[in-house]
């Protein structure tokens, strides 16, 4: 096959052994690459019930047929694994020189399984993989680490890390990469500190995979020069999504106070604005012409790596009133390897239980940079009770408390909810409900169509947009892999992908069955891990339907039960899936799925 290398390596950490293995053609045509060939492995190869934290889960790092090629933003790679913060399917898009040297290296997945006996990190050169000792950087942050690692292996190569988040499990800790770069929101990071793996560094000195049409680089660079000659792509390079502070205020989504209101006070404190007033620099993954890391002096006039999520969770929703502020908590946790995300989420939670007397010790009050950046240590380091509490997340640290917070974890199936508050805005809760991974945005971002066409209605055409969405940003860019921003931000033609695709492979992209073939495997694995399903773990938090807004525009607003309800309902008649939101078997066979069916036989029953 053309523009794939048709390679899979394995990683046994058991035995110290690595072995490249062939890849079944039939597979990278159904399930092209990235999430699609994750989920896959991870669906034929754990075993049911797999313990998220344990030797026998699998770490797989994915690429796909673009990535690495000329063309807009090709430069990443997926890392899933069954998910420790979700007990489902996770997983995580980064933007990393590892992806560019996987390819180069020929291989179009590596899959790491077993445990080591001790700190290790891995090399791999093309085929050939190292063991290397890791203890002098065992506890070091990612920062330290791969600097270490670069006066080693030097700059021509890529590097994944932990930081302490990571190798103490913490069920949020990501993996990073370029001091800045992060993903695995669902704890990809604890799984590999969990096999004691504090980085994987690759080198590949061989040709990209042959495209199946030489055109392929003309295509590529055409692409660029469109993306760039958008209208509003020089906006984008002053600001980036920075800018979407200065929108979600206006539209009353921005998360503030652990999404209790949709605008914040000094929301121009923190905004794009702002951003691009104290800008220092921007970095951006391989390959990329839109970068979308913005660099500012943080608290310690520390060089710390912003976007619009990071700044809103460690910003508004924890009552941070400066981007200085919000800069240093995000600082820390890239340094210690977590996900921004659900930092605030978890924070933001543990603000508003102790401001409702349900947390012990003293009182964590909104806005006190100095005590949450002494949390976030805490929380890497499970080092105090607070910080062990809040280190497996809302939901769990609600369980754990009691007194109905877990009304107020504002998480789907444990994963928190990004930065877009719902209480109006029920086609995008629908998206956090349906995620394919938990509370996701990356996946159907509907709210800018939604407050553009009509917030107030749950009708039909909602759930048709948010699956239209997944199809695009969850489906094809999760596997083919590359970033949706060309396309979502400044506008650039999907024609340009398919024609990418088609130079690379020499296939036509059907875009709805690949998608839909990958979302409902991934809902097929969920259903074997939980050992069933219900149709309220499709339920955005509860907070949206029983606490109003108080301020602005939408005071007053929440979401209703029951046409949330309906619109679930909708959005399952249209993917195939019964009212339970277990696919059909005639669904499952019309996508080439009927492998899955004697598994889920045993949990449901299947229509």
């Amino acid at each position: 096959m053309k523009g794939w290398s048709g390679n899979i390596m394995r990683i046994d950490l058991n035995r110290r052994k690595s072995v490249v293995q062939g890849i079944d053609p039939n597979v990278l045509a159904s399930y092209v690459g990235g999430r699609g060939l994750a989920v896959k492995i991870l669906w034929d190869e754990l075993e049911p019930g797999t313990d998220p934290l344990s030797p026998a889960n699998k770490l797989v790092l994915a690429v796909g047929p673009v990535t690495a090629y000329p063309g807009p933003n090709t430069g990443k790679l997926v890392v899933a694994a069954k998910s420790p913060l979700t007990g489902g399917y996770g997983d995580g898009n980064i933007g990393s020189w590892v992806s560019v040297q996987m390819r180069r290296a020929n291989l179009d997945a590596i899959v790491i399984e077993g445990k080591a006996e001790k700190p290790t990190y891995l090399y791999i050169e093309n085929d050939k993989v190292e063991f290397m000792d890791a203890s002098d950087i065992w506890g070091l942050d990612t920062f330290e680490a791969e600097d270490r690692l670069r006066q080693v292996h030097g700059n021509n190569a890529g590097y994944l890390l932990i930081g302490p988040a990571g190798e103490r499990l913490v069920k949020f800790a990501t993996v990073i990469a370029q001091k800045g770069r992060s993903g695995g929101r669902p704890g990809m990071g604890a799984v590999m500190g969990s096999k004691m793996i504090k980085a994987v560094v690759v080198k590949g000195t061989k040709s990209l995979p042959q495209p199946a049409d030489p055109a392929l680089s003309k295509i590529g660079v055409d692409a660029i020069v469109a993306t760039k000659s958008k209208q509003g792509y020089p906006f984008w390079m002053r600001q980036g999504t920075t800018a979407t502070v200065e929108w979600a205020q206006e539209a009353s989504v921005l998360p503030t106070y652990n999404y209790s209101e949709g605008q914040f006070d000094y929301f121009d404190k923190i905004g794009g604005f702002m951003v691009e007033k104290n800008k220092v620099m921007t970095r951006s993954c391989p390959n990329c012409v839109m970068p979308c890391g913005h660099v500012v002096k943080d608290l310690e006039a520390q060089l710390s790596e912003l976007d619009y999520e990071n700044i809103a969770m460690l910003g508004s929703n924890l009552g941070m009133d400066s981007l200085d502020k919000a800069a240093y908590l995000n600082r820390l946790a890239d340094m210690m390897g977590m996900d921004t995300i659900s930092l605030g989420g978890t924070l933001s939670w543990a603000m508003e239980a102790s401001e409702k007397g349900l947390l012990r010790g003293e009182r964590l009050e909104w806005g006190d940079v100095k005590a949450a950046a002494r949390i976030v240590v805490e929380i890497a380091q499970r080092s105090s009770e607070i910080g062990d509490l809040l280190a497996d997340g809302s939901r769990m640290a609600a369980q754990r408390i009691g007194h109905d917070s877990w009304k107020f974890s504002m998480s789907v199936k444990g994963l928190e909810v990004s930065a877009y508050d719902c209480h109006a805005a029920p086609g995008m809760a629908l998206a956090f409900g349906t995620s394919p991974i938990g509370a996701s945005h990356k996946d159907s971002w509907v709210i800018s169509w939604e407050v553009q066409t009509g917030r107030d209605s749950y009708a039909p055409e909602k759930a048709a947009k948010v699956i239209e969405l997944q199809r695009i940003r969850g489906g094809w860019f999760e596997s083919m892999v590359g970033c949706r921003f060309p396309w979502v931000e400044v506008g650039l033609e999907f024609d340009w992908y398919s024609r990418l695709f088609k130079a690379a492979t020499g296939m036509d992209l059907n875009l709805a069955n690949m998608a839909d073939r990958i979302y409902a495997l991934i809902r097929a694995f969920w259903i074997r891990e939980y050992g069933g399903w219900s149709r309220e773990y499709d339920y955005p938090p509860r907070k949206w339907f029983e606490q109003p807004l108080t301020k602005g525009p939408l005071k007053g607003a929440r979401l209703r039960l029951d046409a949330y309800d309906s619109l679930l309902t909708e959005y399952y008649r249209q993917r195939g899936w019964d009212e339970n939101g277990v696919p059909t078997k005639e669904t499952l066979k019309s996508l080439g799925l009927e492998f899955t069916i004697p598994t889920l036989s045993k949990y449901v029953k299947l229509n």
